[in-house]
This record gives structure tokens, sequence and C-alpha cells, in this order.
């Protein structure tokens, strides 16, 4: 039985947050269950975009810094990284107002450079993840809570898209996304080769609506956190009230055996109940995201797919 930790959290201010982030934990074993000296841990926020930081469609910075902090704390040496839609991670990080927290804690910010690894999937030979995901020690998952018009909801398993470096995003988003249950596919599989260590849902204030950035902050007052990253997805759907079937990746993930009822999780804190939402915002209606891309580019996506993403890995050396 997997366990998700939940708790009610009202404030970003940096001591009150800490504290509420050692009392998440502390089921699950604290930061150094997870954390040994030494490690190498990444912490991988939602850096969306630098566009609308007052939007709280990314990962608040003052999660990550008392995050880093804990991961020190553990012996633990801690590194930022992402590969975001739009700009890079240093840009995006710069209008979030990361760069101050990094400095301060003098944590490295990485962008994320692309490696193909083999998956256990029959629809995926092989997918393109960061190199920098795949060979650190410990990852952290932050995810934001967000609705997104192209999958429903975008939590802990899509947060990991953001491991998936460079273009092809790009080429998900216009192709897969026509297909939510392809694109969810996709994203379960790269959820399942990066295998986060641990993931903290940044829920204390979230961003409904025409997400993942067109919509609007809302108040929540929940944090959460999981050494299965499944699981806890499914535990924030119930909070939103929002019917699991219709977020490709949590109706897949209950297909696939990751995840089933949350009868069947364990909550050692707060029960999904007792966080719950009324009023959470789905997007106005769901539709692909095509990035306008031409019709030139869209060609070359899809030869570069069938090249590296169906025909097997050991047919071609990396680059």
């Amino acid at each position: 039985m997997s366990s998700v930790s939940l708790i009610a959290a009202k404030s970003y201010e940096l001591d009150q947050l800490r504290q509420s982030l050692e009392t998440l934990l502390e089921p699950l074993g604290g930061m150094a269950a997870f954390v040994k000296p030494g490690d190498r841990v990444l912490l991988k926020p939602n850096m969306l975009t630098g566009a609308r930081p007052t939007k709280e469609c990314t990962t608040r910075k003052e999660i990550v810094y008392c995050v880093a902090q804990m991961v020190m704390d553990a012996g633990g040496k801690p590194f930022i990284g992402d590969s975001p839609a739009f700009g890079s991670a240093h840009g995006v990080a710069k209008q979030n107002g990361y760069l101050e927290l990094l400095e301060e804690l003098n944590i490295p910010l990485i962008e994320f450079h692309g490696k193909r690894y083999e998956t256990e999937s029959d629809n995926y030979k092989n997918l393109r993840l960061s190199k920098e995901a795949m060979e650190a020690d410990v990852v952290i998952n932050l995810p934001k809570v967000k609705s997104h018009i192209q999958l429903t909801m975008t939590l802990g398993v899509k947060n990991l898209f953001g491991c998936v470096p460079g273009k092809m995003k790009a080429w998900w988003h216009m192709e897969a996304g026509k297909e939510p249950e392809t694109f969810a596919d996709m994203l379960i599989e790269t959820a399942k080769a990066i295998a986060p260590d641990l993931t903290i849902i940044d829920g204390i204030i979230g961003h409904e609506g025409n997400g993942p950035s067109g919509g609007e902050p809302k108040d929540l007052g929940v944090l959460g956190a999981s050494a299965d990253v499944f699981a806890l997805d499914r535990a924030m759907v119930d909070i939103l009230g929002v019917d699991p079937e219709l977020v490709p990746t949590v109706a897949l993930s209950m297909k696939k055996g990751l995840c089933s009822t949350t009868e069947a999780i364990d909550f050692p804190l707060e029960e999904p109940k007792t966080l719950a939402i009324a009023d959470w915002k789905l997007p106005e209606a769901l539709m692909p995201i095509d990035f306008a891309l031409p019709r030139i580019l869209k060609s070359t996506f899809r030869h570069l797919y069938i090249r590296f993403i169906k025909e097997p890995i050991s047919s071609y050396s990396d680059k």
C-alpha cells in the first residue's frame, strides 16, 4: 500500500513553510529517508514560463528554497533543472525569482540535455530524456497543482514531462496531444523511467481554469508528498473533486494498475475528504496544443519521432 502524506498549509512564509514541509515528510521518514550524505539531488520544479509570474503557474520559489535546505541538512547536494516549454531554465528562473535563492544557497541551475533510454513499453522502444535526471542519485519532483487545457490536470506525472529536453516537447504536445490517451501513455512511461524518489506537490495556491498558464490563481491550502507519484496524483484529484476518468494520466495509470482507489492508499495525516475543494475550475474546453509550428517543422518532428522513438535504440548512436 502506497503512503500519501497530506496536510493543510496556508503560507509560503519561509519559517512556516519549512515547518509544514517537515510535518508533511515526517510520516514518510523525513528527508533523510530519501537523501543520504553525498547524494546528488535533482530538484525538478514546474518552470513552465517566466511570462506570468503572478499567476501561480510555476512552483513557488519558497517551496524550492525550503526543500533545498532540507536536502542540504540531510547531507545531499541539490541542483535545480528543467526544460521549460517557453524559454530557457535560466530565463524562467530569473523571472520567477529563483536566482536569489540559488545564489544564497550556492545551488547550480542546469539546462537539461537529452539522451535516448530504453523503456518497458511496447509502444515506445526508447524515449529521449534528460541525462541529468536519469543520472542523479535522487530525484525530487516538485509539481504545481494546475488545470490543463489538454490533459484536464497537470500534477506530478505531467511535471516530469519537463525531463524531456528540447523541442521534442512541442512535438509531443502537437501530435500525441491530439490523442490524450497516447500522450498520457508517453507521460506515464516517462514517469516510470525517471522514477522520482519523492514528489512534493505545491497546492498552497493552485492555478485553475485554462491552464497550464492561461488560468488564474486559486487558494487551496494543501501540500502533498509521496514516494509514489501515481498515488499522489490519484489523491489530488479527489481533493479537487475531479473525476479521475477525466484526467488521462490518472485514468490510464489506474488502468495499468499503477494506482487504484484512494481506499487503497495509506494517508498517515489528513485524508483527501478533509481537504476537499468544492469549486475548482477545470478548463472551459479541452484542446490540442500545436505551438503553431510551420508545416515543414511538423513534418520534421514526425520523421524524428518515427526514427528515434519507434525504432530500436540499438539502431542509432547517441549524439
